[in-house]
């Protein structure tokens, strides 16, 4: 099922044959060969975007800050080679409208040639994201109902999974096939640090939402494989970065829709990948917080 997104600049070469060229399908995967930096990388989540663009949400135009990212990205002065969003694409129920407009919000950065991968949240979807991009379909047989990726980059590999249970149910859960594929994934690339990218956050008790519910079994996965080195996710609409007691590094990315709690921030992540970590840049919407433009630099665990 597609997690990708093409840059429309490459469509004529890459239309009817995804899965051979570029891209991730469900247990694809994709490499890029831009003339863009391949190691600089715009991470979203939480878009939530509705049909109508003046929706307003807890005081938020979800449309209006997703614009307000895309022309940051596009302008970033180390050209990025790829954008991730993490889930909860759609406004509320995943309604097909919300779908389509979410397509030509992102057509923005597609015409400026980056790729963007998808991951599904609580708020998505799935028939109808699949039925707004019909000749992208593609199936794999062991996964017939998520959509995995490996994205590979030159200091990390991605592997973007699917926490969606139902649409509008709150908590996330991988399933034994899906870990099952990530187990063989990861066994099958081990040459490059592992980063995993899913919209649920890891149940720890960091916060009052339901989290993935099969979290222990996910982290008997990570946590032996030293070389997965973070797990990168969305649903709390904070921003935080930490460790855990096996040296993992947790990130929650902010929502580029609305807050949950006064005095989060709303914005994006800029990311610039290396062999031995990361450098994570906060860019918030309002530019005049004090965080905005706030560095974390991480060190991944060997």
């Amino acid at each position: 099922m597609p997690v990708y997104l093409p840059p429309i600049s490459r469509r004529r070469f890459i239309k009817g044959s995804l899965a051979a060229s570029a891209l991730v399908a469900a247990g694809g995967c994709a490499s890029h060969t831009s003339a863009s930096d391949p190691n600089s990388w715009a991470l979203l989540s939480d878009i939530h975007i509705a049909a109508d663009p003046n929706t307003v949400h807890n005081n938020v135009n979800m449309t209006r800050n997703l614009r307000m990212v895309a022309e940051e990205v596009v302008a970033w002065p180390e050209p990025v080679s790829g954008v991730l969003i993490n889930g909860d694409l759609a406004f509320n129920s995943g309604d097909l409208a919300d779908y389509a407009a979410i397509l030509g919000l992102l057509r923005p950065m597609r015409e400026h040639g980056l790729p963007i991968h998808l991951a599904l949240g609580n708020h998505d979807h799935r028939e109808h994201f699949w039925a707004t991009l019909p000749e992208e379909k593609s199936a794999d047989a062991s996964l017939p109902e998520r959509q995995t990726a490996l994205v590979r980059t030159p200091h990390a590999n991605w592997f973007v999974l699917d926490s969606l249970i139902a649409t509008l149910q709150t908590p996330g859960r991988l399933g034994d096939a899906q870990r099952a594929w990530l187990t063989r994934a990861l066994d099958a690339n081990q040459d490059k640090p592992a980063l995993i990218a899913v919209h649920h956050h890891p149940d720890l008790n960091l916060v009052h939402v339901p989290a993935l519910e099969d979290t222990a079994a996910l982290l008997e996965i990570l946590r032996p494989r030293r070389h997965v080195k973070a797990w990168f996710f969305g649903h709390t609409h904070r921003w935080s970065v930490f460790h855990d007691e096996s040296g993992l590094c947790l990130v929650n990315f902010p929502p580029v829709a609305y807050l949950f709690e006064d005095g989060q921030p709303n914005g994006w992540v800029h990311a610039t990948l290396r062999s031995d970590g990361a450098r994570l840049e906060l860019r918030c919407l309002d530019h005049a917080r004090k965080d905005h433009g706030q560095v974390e630099n991480l060190v991944w665990r060997v």
